[in-house]
């Protein structure tokens, strides 16, 4: 897989579900305009800003809460590119990595990033690069299983490049 480049939106600690996707927006049938409230609650300005920083990073507990599939889609409908947290919920972790976004743990201070920065991932050596701040921080790489489905862009794509179902 290439390498990642893009400028970090930072957020903070226990992100859930329901803060991802306000549950006002789960009725709605548009998920482009679902995609509109994304973290309305908790980051006002992030819909807003994804055009210039689509790489998220945060504390602990990124995607825990209840496990729907809007939370993930929302990043991908907005562009983002990855999100690197000190720890995941289990279940969001996997669903970002079947739908095609990296998800990277790593413990990082307060003072590592900041909005805006400048930074590479390079997934197949495990290394981050924030370039502003001109420091790396080295992650445990993913498996290859999993490292093979962020390639083909997912489960699914990469379930109908295997079967030929296109």
């Amino acid at each position: 897989m290439e390498i990642i480049e893009g400028c970090v939106y930072l957020l903070g600690e226990n992100i859930n579900t329901d803060d991802i996707v306000p549950s006002h927006t789960l009725t709605l049938r548009n998920s482009d305009e679902m995609a509109k409230h994304t973290l309305e609650f908790i980051a006002p300005d992030f819909v807003e800003k994804t055009d210039k920083l689509n790489i998220i990073i945060a504390g602990n507990n990124f995607g825990t809460g209840s496990s729907r599939e809007e939370a993930v889609n929302v990043f991908k409908i907005l562009g983002i590119k990855a999100i690197i947290a000190k720890s995941f919920a289990r279940i969001y972790f996997r669903n970002l990595i079947n739908n095609g976004i990296p998800a990277i743990a790593i413990n990082w201070k307060n003072t590592d990033f900041k909005t805006g920065d400048v930074i590479k991932i390079d997934l197949n050596n495990g290394i981050i690069k924030n370039q502003t701040q001109k420091c790396s921080f080295e992650f445990s790489k993913l498996p290859p299983f999993l490292r093979e489905i962020l390639e083909e862009g997912g489960t699914i794509k990469k379930l109908q490049n295997q079967f030929k179902l296109h």
